[in-house]
């Protein structure tokens, strides 16, 4: 049998449901001097852009409101208006920087749909490139990235420098 070690899930994996606090709600509470090390790339008036810890592929990010909220229906318009407004800056800053063949954009809403995070709803942006996905995830239910969060991050970072919020 093979191993492949990733000892930084561990931190996931031993803290998994122990806080009552949700995980959104703390990175938007967070001091913006902190934002590298949270992963947001972008605080917006209703929304920010934060960085997957744990991406399916490099550059999986998710667009997420400040409202602690679940259900869609109870998004208000200028979250909803600027959700999509982030959407496609951050999809233009991945165009920019790494040149997807295409994206992924979703919301898991509840358990039974596969929410990580149930209480707090967010989009999901995942880029995608043709050849990108190899027998990995399927047959070892392991992902491989060629590049760590923080190089990520400041690829992805620079292009929100100097924006003020929509």
């Amino acid at each position: 049998m093979d191993y492949l070690w990733s000892p930084w899930r561990y931190r996931y994996v031993s803290q998994a449901g122990k806080s009552s606090r949700c995980v959104f709600c703390k990175i938007a509470e967070g001091d913006p001097a902190e934002d590298r090390t949270s992963l947001v790339l972008f605080r917006g008036r209703f929304n920010f852009i934060v960085l997957n810890k744990f991406p399916y592929i490099v550059g999986h990010a998710l667009i997420v409101p400040y409202a602690h909220l679940a259900e869609f229906p109870r998004l208000d318009a200028e979250s909803l208006e600027e959700m999509m407004k982030l959407t496609q800056e951050y999809q233009t800053a991945l165009e920019a920087v790494y040149h997807p063949d295409g994206y992924n954009w979703g919301m898991n809403l509840g358990q039974s749909a596969g929410a990580g995070v149930r209480d707090h709803l967010h989009l999901h942006v995942v880029p995608r490139w043709v050849g990108g996905e190899n027998f990995m995830p399927v047959i070892a239910e392991t992902r491989l990235l060629p590049e760590d969060l923080p190089t990520t991050y400041d690829k992805l970072a620079a292009r929100f420098r100097r924006k003020e919020p929509s």
